[in-house]
């Protein structure tokens, strides 16, 4: 259990370290060159570890792109420019609306029914957000808005939906033979190269949009490619060897936690009573969300424990 506390934590520390690259270079220079050499590593790590599953049959290479654009290009290149003027701890918390906007989705899209409890979570954790929402930081000031909604928000929930849609591509791809590690490696760095063609024609470049400390933006690069690219994405499949997807989704809501704590320590970020005001609630709708579920599945994966007896 303790590993996964370590896990949401080092999330966590992704949006401090991005939140900190942010005041020193433009958000989609820093996610495009972040996720090319992210991309690069990977493939070059499948290279030497495992070079036949460096194939792409012409079958993944729409399902490729379409996860590139949404997986890494949106979902990173939205919640980063929404980062920039909201604190980080409010771009992790809005971020987590994804469970919930994954059902809809699914609701909308894919006709999967919702139990009456369901609906009620779903209805209670987005009135859990409200509060969060409406209160506006400094730096949202004099962005436009729709409602309450400022323009960075609206910008970090697009990011939100958009991750839904890429895990489906995501598990798709997996699905039909291809290994995870060389999905995420070719669509960092076709994502990351949209990034950076976006960042071109609408950051200013001169000579690139690093417009602080060099060293700070490396190593907050630096940070988040170790942690989120190889650390997270390997410790995150160890742990579902033994828990279940459905208890790995409800534990990830402590990620804003470790996020405003460490943004408290590193940036000075203050959090107010609101805030845990609007987590105790979301908490309570994601709890009635997630109750058949856990219910049904229990939190450990028996089916692996079993092939391991």
């Amino acid at each position: 259990m303790l590993l996964i506390f370590v896990l949401y934590a080092l999330f966590g520390s992704v949006f401090t370290a991005a939140k900190l690259g942010l005041d020193h270079a433009e958000p989609f220079f820093l996610v495009g060159s972040r996720m090319v050499i992210a991309g690069i590593l990977l493939l070059l790590f499948l290279f030497v570890k495992n070079r036949k599953e460096l194939r792409v049959k012409s079958s993944h290479v729409r399902p490729l792109i379409l996860l590139a654009l949404f997986n890494i290009y949106i979902t990173n290149g939205f919640e980063f420019w929404g980062m920039k003027y909201l604190t980080s701890s409010k771009t992790s918390f809005i971020y987590s609306l994804s469970p919930f906007f994954a059902a809809v989705m699914s609701w909308l899209f894919l006709k999967e029914k919702l139990s009456r409890k369901k609906l009620l979570g779903l209805v209670i954790g987005f009135a859990g957000f409200i509060p969060v929402l409406w209160k506006q930081t400094t730096g949202e000031d004099g962005l436009a808005s729709l409602g309450i909604f400022s323009l960075a928000e609206l910008s970090v929930m697009a990011a939100a939906m958009a991750t839904v849609y890429g895990w489906i591509t995501m598990r798709k791809l997996v699905s039909e033979g291809m290994s995870p590690m060389l999905a995420n490696g070719f669509s960092m760095i076709i994502g990351g190269f949209f990034a950076l063609v976006h960042s071109s024609v609408t950051e200013s470049w001169n000579p690139v949009p690093v417009n602080g400390s060099w060293s700070v933006y490396a190593e907050t690069t630096l940070w988040m490619i170790l942690i989120s690219s190889f650390i997270c994405y390997n410790l995150y499949g160890h742990l579902l060897k033994k828990y279940t997807v459905t208890f790995m989704a409800f534990s990830g809501f402590s990620t804003p936690f470790f996020t405003a704590l460490f943004s408290w320590f590193k940036l000075g970020e203050s959090v107010d009573s609101g805030f845990y005001f609007s987590a105790l609630i979301v908490f309570i709708g994601l709890f009635l969300f997630y109750q058949e579920e856990l219910k049904k599945e229990g939190l450990v994966n028996k089916d692996v424990l079993k092939s391991q007896t």
